[in-house]
């Protein structure tokens, strides 16, 4: 009775194995004649960054900000993020490399000069900090970012 079953049963499994390879319902439909949509993926990663650097999840931002940047080498905001974000990690010789890149890429701008006096701030280094803060000054329109940053100079 035993051997019976298991012959049925054994029947029935090839059955259903011969059955499952059937390819005569395979939908053959050309997908690929629909173009991709060309969009830069640099800019989630740039979004996710900067969600991740405000809520101080500054390993989290540096990796969008990476991301970003090595999909699109001449993102700035990208740049200064990495930067920002490796000065919060307190990975300075890093920041340096990101601040040097994003001098190439956006020029000696007195926002860049600002966070850059801001990381040198974070390190201790008082003078240097003070010097690039002041020339970040003298060129903003509205100094009110770089004053709370000599404010921190000068109370420190």
């Amino acid at each position: 009775m035993r051997h019976r079953i298991f012959t049925a049963m054994a029947a029935m499994a090839a059955i259903l194995m011969v059955a499952g390879c059937s390819t005569s319902d395979v939908d053959t439909t050309k997908t690929m004649a629909i173009p991709p949509v060309a969009k830069d993926v640099s800019t989630s990663d740039l979004a996710q960054g900067k969600a991740q650097f405000r809520e101080a999840n500054y390993g989290l931002a540096e990796q969008h900000f990476r991301k970003a940047v090595e999909l699109k080498a001449d993102n700035a905001e990208a740049w200064m993020g990495l930067a920002a974000s490796y000065d919060e990690l307190g990975r300075f010789d890093f920041a340096d490399r990101a601040y040097d890149q994003l001098l190439k890429v956006a020029g000696r701008k007195p926002r860049i000069v600002n966070n850059m006096g801001y990381s040198q701030l974070m390190r201790g280094n008082r003078k240097k900090a003070e010097a690039l803060l002041l020339e970040a000054k003298a060129g903003m329109k509205d100094p009110t970012v770089v004053n709370a940053n000599l404010a921190l100079l000068n109370k420190g």
